[in-house]
């Protein structure tokens, strides 16, 4: 018999808003996990994960050369590009409403760091310059979207009881700056720890940071002395509230940019040479030979039209389906960490040896997770799809752990599994899905770096058009990387808006 529409609804009325996002994420997942390219390569991965294992109980911290030096480059990095980002996001916050500066914004920090590093050594080269830049940019893109996000949440009325004649950078300071400082203060916080985490992947592309040391003992199976670098810089991160304090920071900052090691000249001719002929178009640069502008309007037609069709599809492709797989693996992975994390559930124990865990997991940059990985794997997309849910069902875990320690009522559950998901698990789930969803953005930058390892996502043809020289391409592919982005923030940000949550970076 026929059912009439309203008596269809009513049958669906039990699956809500995140119901539905959840299954439509589980299905796109899935169907991507199918398409991946997930085939184990390495004949022995055991022997080798033994050997890894090995190494890692059995540290080797004096083997590395210029370890103390790395270890500050690490930092100083971290900190300077930090402190650039600052400088660039927080004047930008105030005019974060003007289209133009919001669009610029998002396009820059849809840009990986390691992309922009790439990018800046053909200019600098091996210099500070370059990860100072490859850090600061994309940090200031990303602190003045947060902070008018912050700012936008603060009350309105402050401003109005302030005197008539208030100039306008008093009246905002005072009106709303005060008001958001302590949210501000923890959210630069945070960004520190990502800045400590991108100036050592830095090291993959030869900047004298922890990764540079990192890749080069995975790499020869010194699994020792990897292993020594990999603990080093877990405590690093563990450690941050002791030896990283507002009273040691204009210490740590004079220091940064005295020990800096020494900027080399740069011939205005090469960076003008780079501007000018490097990135253009084939057809359009200075040694072309004389063509009519019709002409060189078809060649660059053809030549971008078979850069598109050859490359920048095949890789937004390979690149989507990696990161919808690692997104659904991630989801399951961080509801599995909070269900093991949560005192109420599990008991104490479980839940204090959870925490850390948890910091050991999502201190581990994707990056050097989806190496180690691949090591023991073979250059496949499992190994990405691993770390990248690793690191990102960590992170999330870890959040959310916290939400659920700072309610009120837990009293209220059984101390079983039933309890658990009817009077926990859906107080925290919409505020899960947003930070899943605000990941993904973050999952789909680092899935197009990841490339860079050899799988073929968009990040493989541009490391490849980087070797080669050919600088034209590279950028190409780098602007589809950050439209990409740009169209998962978008995505990311209606489904939020409309279970009526809204969510921050963090």
């Amino acid at each position: 018999m026929a059912c009439s529409p309203q008596t269809i609804d009513s049958r669906f009325l039990f699956f809500g808003y995140w119901q539905k996002v959840t299954l439509m994420l589980l299905f796109v997942s899935s169907v991507s996990f199918y398409c991946a390219d997930i085939e184990i390569i390495a004949l022995e991965p055991w022997s080798e994960l033994k050997r890894i294992g090995l190494g890692l109980l059995t540290p080797d911290l004096f083997a590395t050369e210029y370890l103390l030096q790395a270890v500050w480059q690490t930092i100083s990095f971290a900190l300077l590009g930090l402190g650039l980002g600052l400088l660039l996001g927080a004047p930008l916050a105030v005019f974060y409403h003007h289209p133009i500066v919001s669009m610029s914004c998002a396009f820059i920090r849809s840009i990986h760091e390691l992309f922009w590093a790439l990018l800046f050594l053909q200019i600098f080269g091996l210099s500070p310059l370059t990860g100072i830049l490859a850090i600061g940019l994309p940090f200031g893109a990303t602190f003045a979207r947060v902070f008018y996000d912050i700012l936008q949440q603060t009350p309105h009325d402050t401003s109005l009881s302030l005197p008539a004649n208030t100039d306008t950078f008093s009246r905002y300071i005072y009106g709303h700056v005060v008001h958001a400082w302590a949210e501000i203060h923890a959210y630069v916080r945070y960004r520190f720890e990502c800045a400590l985490r991108s100036s050592a992947i830095l090291g993959f592309v030869g900047m004298p940071t922890l990764g540079f040391y990192l890749e080069s003992a995975f790499r020869q199976g010194h699994y020792h002395q990897g292993g020594a670098l990999l603990l080093l810089f877990i405590t690093m991160i563990a450690t941050i509230p002791y030896w990283c304090r507002k009273s040691l920071l204009p210490f740590y900052l004079v220091a940064c940019i005295a020990l800096l090691p020494a900027i080399p000249s740069v011939d205005g001719s090469l960076i003008w040479r780079f501007l000018s002929h490097d990135i253009l178009p084939p057809m359009f640069q200075s040694y072309a030979a004389p063509l009519a502008l019709e002409d060189k309007a078809r060649l660059f037609y053809d030549w971008l039209s078979l850069l598109i069709t050859d490359q920048a599809l095949a890789g937004m492709v390979a690149t989507l389906i990696l990161a919808f797989a690692a997104l659904g693996v991630s989801y399951l992975f961080a509801l599995a960490l909070i269900t093991v994390g949560c005192r109420a559930l599990t008991g104490t124990f479980c839940a204090k040896m959870s925490q850390p865990a948890l910091l050991v997991l999502r201190s581990i940059p994707e990056y050097i997770l989806a190496y180690i990985f691949m090591l023991l794997l073979g250059p496949s997309m499992l190994p990405t799809i691993m770390a990248l849910a690793i690191h990102n069902g960590a992170l999330i875990g870890y959040l959310s752990a916290r939400q659920i320690a700072a309610l009120n009522d837990n009293s209220h559950s059984n101390g079983r599994l039933d309890g658990y998901a009817y009077t926990i698990l859906p107080r925290i789930y919409p505020n899960i899905m947003a930070l899943l969803f605000y990941r993904f953005e973050v999952i789909l930058r680092e899935t197009a770096i990841l490339g860079m390892l050899g799988v073929v996502t968009l990040g493989f043809y541009v490391d490849s058009y980087f070797a080669e020289m050919r600088f034209n391409s590279a950028l190409v592919l780098m602007c589809m990387t950050a439209l990409l982005n740009m169209g998962a923030d978008l995505l990311s940000r209606r489904l939020l808006a409309n279970g009526s949550l809204s969510y921050r970076l963090c």
